[in-house]
């Protein structure tokens, strides 16, 4: 619906002023704190949606318990930075709210409450509806009271070879001060009466479970009445057996917890001669930060737990009992023991397009035109290849090429070390901040140099998050380039779980371009003016809101006005204002918002004609996509780049357009499927809440990531 004028009535959660009658058009502040979602809280909304996977009888059994993981190993980490970033402003004494108008001692006081009803439906899930389905499929997770005589032996055996020698028991007394405990790491605090070997008295001990065991083991199949897959946590055997560790004393009571640290880093690069030194010390120092959450078996005596809370410096709100492993993350591992297809999504092949299946030379490919690629639905392969292919061609001389995350063992960091060791111009920019990745990363900086790589880390205060590789080719005396853009990283192995878009390019304005980011990231020079990319933090912000701007402009004109953003994050102020007045000037805005999304929809006057879905299904939809439909001229941005803060002004980000009608076109059939998804969507709610979409009777059944798997083994 067009408005000619931006004063309307709010809603009555928003503040209308006293001075109008309530059946008059207001002037409303976009401003206001009611008309943004916290973002802390948001994520916690993410999670549950993760969650509801592992509910969903349509999604397979393992799968299920798969998302029931992720959805763990998620809230992990939103404690060890989100959380962990509230309690620092706490300490600091800070009253600072965001747009929404939380201040950190009320967002604190939301997020206990928010993240305990979270812990808690997770535990159920898992106690009462997966345990029992996953029994019901010969996939047994056994109690230590429905042992067998057997089983109880083999254990036994097991703790006596296997455990035993790990452990090191520490008893809690003066000369025996309060160990040090890893950061997400299994231990136990046992309760014990009588005297030790030296007559001391001792009433508690810690144990530390041995990293190197798995969390979960697997009695042998079919031995003693064994199930195929009947398992056994690893702290169910320590709990049978830890008396045996006391020699001589009484176990009273053995009680499981894990505490989860504040593990983000601190580097002031400008204070610091070698980052990458910086950063292994900082890596140290993760392992053991501040506490931020301490979990505690259900069965776990109040002064038991109230010790250990004191010692970590907790609150009361900071504890969480759970009915289960403390480290219900581990259950992952079952994933790759079972051996039930059925029970798990249908394997397929990724397909390739015909220009790629029918040449060998990508060269005299991108000579021709360009290749857009759509992952995973189609292959990684082909990335792999053209790194490869430009190490090893004579003609090539120099390849620049960014790494965020790239794992532990890459092809394509291998095919860089080879084209340094040919005497090829490698240029690699290492991003060693990149979270949770920074040792893998300082590492492959490590092989890199050893290989004769240039290898850089960037610009100081500023990620580089762009994805980017150039080669530079010697044709008939010439240099020509040629580049590869994407929106997600340069990952074999995310790449067949994230969804994400790559170009392949040999346009002489857009490499010409990403020669100038790369002069950029190792060079101290002045900033110059692309030609056809947007880059952060320069100028992605500022033409986004311009783009949203005409929209604005054509809509008042009477012109039809759309915009279509697909990102994982939508956050940062000023661009959900510039979205909610190109809603009030009539813009059609269709948003898909993976995970945090801060803008309220649906809002009368404000936000009426802006529609927020979350796509959540096998894939991690991970693709940015910004269209503008520009008085039928329309323009398509794909980037690395989320709507945040961080994203637009605190990293090295890049948008580049797809500008070949016949991409496009695919680009917003993909797009399509996601926005009439009517299994795997969550549309946002104006109360901050998600509606899981079902299809009504009379309604074609549509899973977008279904129907791109369909589509994509057919499309060449």
């Amino acid at each position: 619906m067009r408005h000619s004028s931006n004063k309307y009535v709010l809603i009555s959660s928003l503040i209308v002023s006293d001075t109008h009658p309530v059946d008059q058009p207001v002037e409303i502040d976009l401003k206001q704190p009611e008309l943004y979602i916290n973002r802390e809280l948001s994520l916690i909304e993410f999670n549950r949606r993760v969650l509801d996977l592992a509910k969903d009888p349509a999604t397979p059994l393992i799968e299920r318990l798969r998302f029931l993981c992720i959805s763990t190993l998620n809230l992990d980490e939103f404690f060890e930075i989100s959380v962990a970033s509230v309690k620092e402003k706490l300490d600091a004494g800070s009253v600072q709210a965001g747009a929404d108008n939380l201040g950190p001692a009320d967002l604190s006081k939301a997020i206990s409450a928010a993240a305990h009803d979270l812990v808690a439906e997770q535990y159920r899930v898992l106690n009462h509806v997966l345990i029992p389905e996953l029994e019901a499929k010969s996939i047994r997770f056994i109690r230590r009271t429905d042992w067998t005589p057997a089983q109880t032996d083999w254990l036994h055996k097991f703790f006596h070879d296997e455990v035993t020698p790990l452990i090191t028991p520490v008893a809690l007394d003066p000369a025996h001060p309060f160990p040090k405990i890893l950061n997400k790491s299994l231990n136990f605090i046992v309760s014990l009466k009588g005297k030790d070997a030296f007559g001391r008295n001792s009433a508690l001990a810690i144990v530390q479970a041995p990293r190197a065991l798995a969390r979960i083991i697997r009695l042998p199949p079919r031995d003693h009445g064994n199930g195929p897959y009947d398992f056994v946590f690893l702290s169910s055997i320590i709990h049978a057996f830890i008396e045996e560790i006391f020699i001589g004393m009484k176990v009273i009571g053995c009680y499981q917890f894990r505490v989860t640290r504040n593990s983000d880093l601190f580097v002031d690069e400008e204070e610091v001669d070698d980052l990458l030194l910086a950063m292994e010390g900082e890596l140290v120092s993760r392992r053991y930060g501040d506490a931020v959450r301490l979990e505690v078996a259900d069965n776990c005596p109040q002064e038991v737990f109230e010790f250990l809370r004191k010692k970590f410096e907790l609150a009361p709100e900071d504890i969480y009992q759970v009915n289960g492993p403390v480290n219900l993350n581990r259950l992952g591992e079952i994933y790759d023991l079972v051996e039930k297809p059925d029970l798990k999504y249908p394997a397929f092949t990724p397909s390739l397009p015909t220009a790629l299946r029918q040449t060998e030379n990508f060269f005299a490919t991108l000579r021709k035109h360009d290749v857009l690629l759509y992952h995973p639905f189609q292959s990684f392969v082909p990335i792999v290849d053209f790194i490869k292919q430009a190490a090893r061609d004579p003609k090539v001389i120099a390849i620049k090429q960014t790494l965020y995350r790239t794992g532990t063992s890459s092809a394509i960091v291998e095919a860089l070390a080879s084209a340094a060791r040919a005497g090829k111009e490698v240029t690699v920019v290492i991003e060693l901040r990149a979270r949770f990745d920074e040792e893998a990363n300082i590492a492959l900086a490590t092989l890199l140099q050893d290989a004769g790589a240039h290898v850089v880390y960037g610009v100081v205060g500023y990620k580089t998050h762009a994805k980017l590789c150039l080669v530079i080719r010697r044709e008939r005396k010439r240099l020509h380039h040629y580049a590869h853009m994407a929106t997600g990283n340069y990952h074999s192995r995310t790449a067949r779980l994230y969804t994400d878009y790559g170009l392949l390019t040999s346009n002489k304005e857009v490499t010409e371009d990403v020669n100038t980011v790369f002069q950029q990231l190792t060079s101290l020079g002045k900033v110059s003016k692309l030609h056809r990319l947007l880059q952060a933090p320069f100028t992605l912000h500022a033409a986004l809101l311009e783009k949203i701007e005409r929209e604005i402009k054509h809509a008042g004109r009477g012109r039809r006005a759309h915009v279509v953003i697909k990102v994982n994050s939508l956050v940062e102020p000023k661009f959900i204002h510039t979205l909610y007045r190109a809603s009030q000037a009539g813009v059609s805005i269709d948003l898909i918002v993976r995970g945090i999304c801060c803008l309220r929809p649906g809002i009368p006057g404000v936000s009426e004609n802006i529609r927020v879905r979350s796509i959540i299904g096998r894939f991690l939809e991970h693709t940015r996509v910004y269209y503008f439909f520009n008085n039928d001229k329309p323009e398509l941005y794909l980037s690395s780049a989320d709507c945040m803060e961080r994203n637009f002004f605190r990293r090295i980000e890049v948008a580049f357009p797809i500008e070949n009608e016949k991409m496009r076109a695919r680009v917003m059939d993909d797009l399509n499927l996601y926005l009439t998804d009517n299994t795997q969507a969550w549309e946002l709610q104006q109360d901050g809440s998600y509606r899981h979409r079902t299809p009504a009777e009379d309604e074609t059944v549509v899973s977008a990531q279904a129907a791109l798997l369909k589509k994509y083994a057919e499309f060449s």
